[in-house]
């Protein structure tokens, strides 16, 4: 069973460009911690956040070790804390894979 986490990022009025630079700057922080680095996208047409973050895990259990190395992690707790400051809005979705076909 594939786990996404998709994470969406809707940044305070004349913020996108630091948006974007602390996502890459928490996924920098996931590759020190031996950790996928996901997906970082930007928003260029239509409607929706700023930035989008996903990343895909093999499994539930995989997806806990990432939770757990994250939470354990003062940097990352950092990035977040600064993140936030940026926002207007966050969202975090998990989603499962349907591979019932």
């Amino acid at each position: 069973m594939t786990i996404v986490e998709a994470t969406n990022y809707f940044a305070k009025d004349g913020h996108g460009p630091a948006v974007l630079q602390q996502r890459r700057s928490a996924t920098a922080i996931r590759c020190a911690l031996g950790l996928d680095p996901g997906e970082i996208f930007v928003l260029r047409e239509g409607n929706g956040p700023d930035v989008r973050w996903e990343c895909r895990f093999p499994s539930r259990k995989a997806y806990e070790a990432d939770l757990a190395a994250r939470a354990g992690s003062e940097a990352f707790a950092e990035a977040r804390r600064t993140m936030h400051t940026l926002l207007e809005r966050f969202e975090r979705h998990i989603y499962e894979i349907d591979d019932g076909r």
